[in-house]
């Protein structure tokens, strides 16, 4: 039964949110079904912040291999926590004056939107500036000309990045204005083949082509895969057997 009743769950939920979306009479079934997803999605905060003491906890307890970056998570979870659940330095809002929590969590000036503004976003903004070079070192592999397919990927990566650049239109327009004028007499004859141009030919005709047959193969696979929760056939959600 403890694997039967969560399947059930999860079925009846899924179809009832598919109904509502296809037969409009059904639409009140969808949103109650997503305002007990938000009461569950908000008991699991406390699971998953329970589970993340735990791990960490006993990784300091244990003195493993990084005991001291898990000691830096529980502070910043603990500290971050009491900070959010208490609306420290948040001002009560104009319709509710008389209740001191009133005020948005993220309001300006509160201790939340501080953790946000000057911890959180600069610590993201790092992580993304660092993948910068593992991008790098991945196109530096990938844009190896070892094979013709190879070598329109380099061609193409080599337009499209030129293109993006002020440098890139300064250099193709007067050659592409020059050849015009000398082979047709009109400057704009050949304009299509300036830089900045074909990569919006790129990126707006063979780019969108190869996105919307990926976005079409994603949709599928969500689909097939939708179904196969749905029905029961795939149960990886539930965990082992044991």
């Amino acid at each position: 039964m403890k694997r039967t009743i969560p399947l059930l769950i999860a079925a009846v939920t899924g179809f009832v949110l598919i109904f509502s979306y296809f037969i409009p009479p059904t639409a009140s079934w969808g949103d109650t079904a997503m305002i007990w997803f938000d009461i569950l999605a908000a008991i699991a905060i406390f699971l998953g912040g329970g589970n993340l003491m735990k791990i960490h906890l006993q990784k300091i307890s244990d003195r493993r291999a990084g005991w001291g970056f898990s000691a830096v998570t529980i502070i910043a979870f603990i500290v971050t926590l009491v900070i959010g659940f208490s609306k420290f330095g948040v001002s009560p809002a104009e319709q509710f004056p008389e209740f001191a929590w009133s005020g948005p969590v993220l309001q300006e000036g509160g201790g939340f939107k501080w953790i946000y503004d000057y911890i959180y976003l600069p610590l993201a903004s790092t992580m993304f500036a660092l993948l910068a070079f593992f991008i790098a070192s991945a196109a530096f592999r990938a844009f190896r000309a070892k094979n013709t397919e190879a070598i329109v990927l380099l061609v193409t990566a080599f337009i499209v990045l030129l293109g993006r650049t002020y440098a890139g239109i300064w250099i193709s327009k007067p050659v592409v204005e020059w050849l015009a004028v000398n082979v047709t007499g009109d400057s704009q004859a050949f304009n299509m083949f300036r830089l900045d141009n074909l990569v919006e030919s790129i990126m707006d005709i063979f780019n969108m082509a190869g996105n919307r047959a990926i976005n079409i193969g994603i949709a599928l696979g969500i689909a097939a895969l939708s179904l196969k929760v749905l029905l029961g056939v795939d149960r990886s959600y539930l965990g082992s057997e044991e």
